[in-house]
């Protein structure tokens, strides 16, 4: 399934159920183990929250009694105001300053806790292989590091900032309403009329703001993607700078990255023209509404019904209402981001749901002594078949070479061994012993070469004259001064020696079963006998299953077999 597909289909599967589905992702971290301390937190910025309202509220009356002592020229009351609202202003900055530490403190701890679970739903069942075999979602390393970060920070920022202006609302309507006054209107007396005015103004806002700006949310959506694919592609460009540098690849590449940038370029265009039209709205909105109270309201001020503090307290009351109101528009391009990000995430997380529900084709179990292979097919993407109703049987302590034809199913079969494989059908029973498969191109983490000899265990599993000793018989010598020393293995080491080290790693781990697919490949014929002869020498009794064309490994393996014809054929060994 390509990109656009996934979109497309995902979107139309989670659109009726969006919120469903979001509700489901945010509840978790507040019923998990870190709830005390959440909940704590998450109500401390809520009373801060209305605290604030309160203060606003608080300012209003302020607003009131100074521009009368201003049109009254008391200079007692006008000094003693300012002092109050030095008071008053005092307590504004330190609450700021909290709700804003506590949010902080609140979003790293919903993010920490919501990245690793997304770490471990990821690393399980396999979900980071499939997904990025499959094809069926893109960038897992962006949802989890960049969309996680702004889901958690949106979401806490537009609940919390809806909840304190729905508390606003609440509050500053009953102060406009309560003087504001009343108008007659063809002869019909409205009162409250300045609430009803800023509600109206609110609504057509709100309405007219959703019309220009709905674009933004899959312009966001698509925005991000690119963003990830770009930078994705200019890491390829880092992993593989040997071969590309060896190609003259450098223009075929430009051509690429400037593709994948100008993806990026006319979806931002797009962004900005949708942006524009609706900053040119929301900014004119903001601005009349500054005007739009004095507008209403001067009438009575005029007729010397209210005074200078009435008319200012109305003016801000109506400000408060009205960006009570407003809140949808101030707040719309926030909201298509995040509505952007929960598709996305969601979309991740239904691929490892249906990954996780998928009924393997294969099955795949470890029991028993022997390895079996029962009716096995493997079939491939566009339905060509590799095997069809294969069987093998491998006893405890045989040595196998498997060959074939390039692109017979080697590799697959050992895919399929080791949970990989998909698309097939049959079975496999793998030796409930210690076990290691050794790919063509082994994997050394970034880190001590302890760390990358012992892995997948710790680096500190091993004594120090251990390491030293699987170096030395692996013929890499040279490396046991550095084995606390912290590299990029992969980069610094040749492909010789990094699957030399691979053997190296098998001989720490003293597997009873090790599968190898052409984990010689790089070397020459010496090192390999003289590896191949070491795991015999030092590990009595392995058993190896190994892929491999070269007939100077026939001699280390008492049994052959080939894959002809999609089936498993037993040959004669030849002296």
């Amino acid at each position: 399934m390509n990109q656009n597909a996934e979109y497309s289909a995902v979107n139309d599967a989670v659109r009726g159920q969006f919120f469903r589905k979001v509700w489901a992702m945010i509840t978790p971290y507040w019923q998990s183990e870190e709830k005390a301390k959440a909940w704590a937190l998450l109500i401390a910025v809520i009373a801060l929250s209305l605290i604030s309202v309160g203060i606003s509220v608080w300012f209003n009356t302020w607003y009131k009694d100074f521009y009368n002592a201003l049109q009254q020229k008391d200079e007692a009351a006008f000094w003693r105001l300012i002092l109050y609202f030095c008071a008053i202003a005092a307590v504004a900055i330190v609450g700021a300053v909290y709700r804003l530490y506590l949010t902080q403190m609140l979003t790293i701890r919903w993010r920490a806790w919501l990245t690793e679970k997304h770490f471990t739903r990821w690393l399980n069942d396999k979900n980071y292989y499939q997904l990025e075999q499959g094809g069926y979602t893109d960038n897992p390393d962006q949802r989890i590091s960049e969309d996680l970060n702004n889901f958690t920070n949106n979401t806490l920022e537009l609940g919390i900032g809806l909840l304190r202006n729905i508390v606003s609302l609440v509050s500053f309507s009953i102060i406009l309403w309560g003087v504001s006054g009343s108008i007659e209107v063809f002869g019909i007396t409205i009162p409250g009329y300045m609430f009803w005015c800023v509600l109206v103004y609110a609504v057509v806002g709100s309405w007219l703001t959703h019309l220009i700006g709905r674009r933004l949310i899959g312009l966001n959506n698509q925005q991000q993607r690119f963003e990830a694919d770009l930078r994705f592609s200019m890491v390829r460009i880092r992993e593989n700078a040997e071969s590309i540098a060896l190609y003259n690849g450098e223009p075929n590449e430009n051509r690429r990255l400037s593709g994948r940038f100008g993806m990026v370029w006319h979806n931002f265009w797009d962004i900005m023209k949708v942006s524009k039209r609706l900053t040119f709205f929301t900014a004119g909105y903001n601005q009349a509404a500054i005007i739009f109270p004095f507008i209403v309201a001067s009438p009575r001020y005029l007729a010397g019904k209210i005074e200078l503090g009435e008319l200012m307290q109305i003016s801000s009351a109506f400000g408060n209402v009205q960006e009570s109101f407003s809140w949808f528009i101030s707040a719309y391009q926030s909201l298509a981001s995040w509505r952007a990000t929960c598709d996305r995430l969601l979309s991740f997380r239904q691929a490892m749901t249906d990954n996780e529900q998928r009924a393997p084709a294969i099955d795949v179990q470890n029991q028993g002594d022997a390895l079996q292979v029962h009716n096995l097919g493997l079939d491939l993407a566009d339905g060509r078949h590799l095997l069809t109703n294969a069987d093998l049987t491998v006893e405890e302590g045989e040595r196998v070479m498997l060959s074939g034809r390039s692109g017979s199913g080697k590799s697959t079969l050992l895919r399929a061994m080791g949970h990989l494989w998909p698309s097939g059908h049959g079975s496999i029973r793998l030796p409930a012993a210690r076990y290691l498969f050794l790919p063509q191109k082994p994997y050394l983490p970034i880190g001590t070469l302890r760390e990358a000899l012992s892995y997948p265990q710790d680096g500190g599993t091993y004594q120090s004259e251990r390491y030293a000793h699987v170096l030395e018989t692996c013929r890499l010598p040279h490396l046991v001064a550095r084995i606390d020393e912290a590299n990029h293995w992969q980069r610094m080491l040749s492909p010789g020696e990094q699957q030399r080290l691979a053997f190296a790693r098998a001989l720490l781990y003293a597997p009873q079963w090790l599968y190898m697919d052409e984990a010689t490949s790089a070397m020459d014929e010496e090192d390999e006998a003289s590896l191949y002869q070491a795991l015999i020498d030092e590990l009595p009794g392995l058993s190896i299953v190994s892929v491999g064309h070269r007939s100077s490994l026939k001699r280390f393996h008492p049994r052959h077999v080939r894959i002809e014809n999609g089936h498993l054929v037993d040959q004669a060994v030849t002296a």
